[in-house]
């Protein structure tokens, strides 16, 4: 797939050159805020106000050449349709003229529409792609502020409204042209079937194009930032959708189905087991139920230690796992319900279900998300199924020194094992996603995250035009820069 920046280049209408978002300079900017912020240069708040008012610059750009070329368009057609009111009755050639000079103003509102369509989709991207780096929804404030502002320059690229007006000028003119009765000599002269000018169509598809572009603008007007991805995603895109690790996507579906199994794999045995031990038969369902009772609490807190980490919330959840099953095993012989039931409570508060969950929703690319979906309900079914069953071959009984080993012990002894083992192969071969490694989450507590919110908000919500003074150093800047990337 082309990279989104060479085919930018590639696209741009070489007269309009300069008036491009420039991507490659946005890059550039986004690069060096990270790592400013990781080396304590600038704090998230300052960059996130530097980057908007880049951001505006660049916009404002587009903008103001984006009005002056509708207004050059309306002013050609003006004077076209000043030519078709006089046009003279049986001047044919001049309805020619006219249909030629009609044809050359779509073309070049075809190439505005591109130059629209192009921008648009740069600036959906670099938000993007400022989000994934910084791990902060900035696109929803800086679309919304911008989108609302009663000096928006945003909706000017993502509505149309202008270039709508002039796409149906033109389009009434060309069809008044093509069904001009009078224009002909004699019957001679007249086509036999008078077809659409394919100059229409063009522009028609041109705009539909453009719209599919630019329609989640009524989605993050909302506060939404699902935002499909249209088939001509950059390498870069590809890169951040290959930038999860499949081995961790594979041991948090490993953790769902072995904590499935640890559930129901004591279902067959757990009745003979409370017997045994001086209980009524009755008593499994307290057994069984115990440890679904428990995970109704550690989904709490499981949930509440995703947002910083992944790794350790697995790793906790297959220590208390083992434990949980370690006293499972060794009730037996310490003949004594209290400990079976503690371990069985300790297996509910091991869920790590909420963090496996969490995972597929927030590491997963969106492409990939709805089969790790189905690959987690599929290892939940799978573990309930195989529980039961690894318990049918458990159907021995031996000692080793004063331990036993039986059809009721077994269970948590295998479980205990197996939890190990898992948790051998996570300490090796996990990885915690990109946005928990960068120290620049990290030195922004929950604490103080209203607090920047709300200075956020407020610089957002300054009118888009600022003084001159402060936009002289940027552009100075901006154009130097721009000159030498382009």
């Amino acid at each position: 797939m082309v990279n989104f920046g060479k085919k930018l280049m590639a696209d741009q209408v070489e007269e309009w050159k300069g008036y491009y978002i420039n991507y490659k300079l946005m890059k550039k900017m986004l690069k060096q805020y990270v790592q400013q912020t990781q080396h304590g240069g600038k704090d998230r708040e300052q960059v996130l106000k530097e980057f908007s008012r880049i951001l505006d610059d660049q916009i404002e750009r587009i903008v103001l050449f984006l009005l002056q070329q509708q207004g050059h368009l309306a002013s050609r057609i003006e004077e076209l349709g000043e030519k078709r009111s006089a046009l003279e009755e049986y001047d044919i050639s001049q309805v020619y003229q006219l249909h030629d000079a009609y044809r050359e103003v779509g073309l070049d509102l075809i190439k505005l529409l591109r130059f629209v369509d192009v921008n648009a989709t740069g600036i959906r991207k670099i938000l993007k792609k400022f989000d994934k780096r910084f791990g902060y929804k900035f696109t929803d404030y800086y679309v919304t502020t911008r989108a609302n502002h009663p000096y928006s320059q945003l909706q000017q690229v993502f509505k149309q409204v202008g270039i709508v007006a002039v796409v149906g000028a033109l389009s009434r003119n060309l069809e008044y042209l093509q069904h001009h009765e009078g224009s002909f000599v004699s019957i001679y002269d007249r086509p036999a079937v008078t077809l659409k000018d394919p100059i229409i169509d063009q522009v028609n598809h041109a705009v539909q194009k453009l719209t599919h572009a630019t329609n989640f603008m009524q989605f993050l007007g909302q506060h939404s930032l699902i935002v499909q991805e249209d088939a001509q995603s950059g390498s870069e895109d590809l890169v951040d959708d290959q930038s999860y690790h499949f081995m961790s996507l594979m041991l948090n579906l490993v953790n769902t189905f072995l904590y499935m199994v640890n559930t129901y794999i004591i279902v067959p045995t757990a009745d003979d087991y409370a017997v045994s031990l001086g209980a009524a038969a009755t008593v499994c369902g307290i057994i069984i139920g115990s440890m679904a009772v428990a995970q109704v609490f550690s989904s709490v807190y499981f949930s509440a230690w995703s947002n910083k980490s992944y790794f350790k919330p697995l790793v906790f959840s297959s220590i208390v796992l083992s434990l949980g099953n370690l006293l499972y095993a060794l009730a037996f012989d310490l003949n004594s319900l209290s400990v079976l039931l503690i371990g069985r409570l300790l297996c509910g508060l091991g869920s790590a279900r909420a963090v496996n969950r969490r995972y597929i929703s927030d590491c997963v690319p969106l492409k990939m998300r709805l089969q790790a979906s189905a690959g987690f309900v599929s290892a939940s079914a799978l573990g309930m199924a195989c529980g039961p069953a690894l318990a049918g071959f458990l159907q021995t009984k031996f000692k080793i020194y004063s331990i036993t080993f039986n059809q009721s012990t077994l269970p948590g002894w295998v479980m205990c094992i197996a939890w190990l083992i898992y948790l051998l192969w996570l300490w090796f071969t996990f990885k915690e996603p990109e946005h928990f490694t960068k120290t620049l989450v990290n030195e922004h507590p929950s604490e103080s995250g209203r607090q920047g919110n709300s200075n956020l908000e407020e610089g957002l919500a300054q009118p888009l035009l600022l003084g001159v003074e402060q936009r002289q150093d940027e552009n100075s800047d901006d154009r130097s820069n721009h000159g030498s990337i382009e």
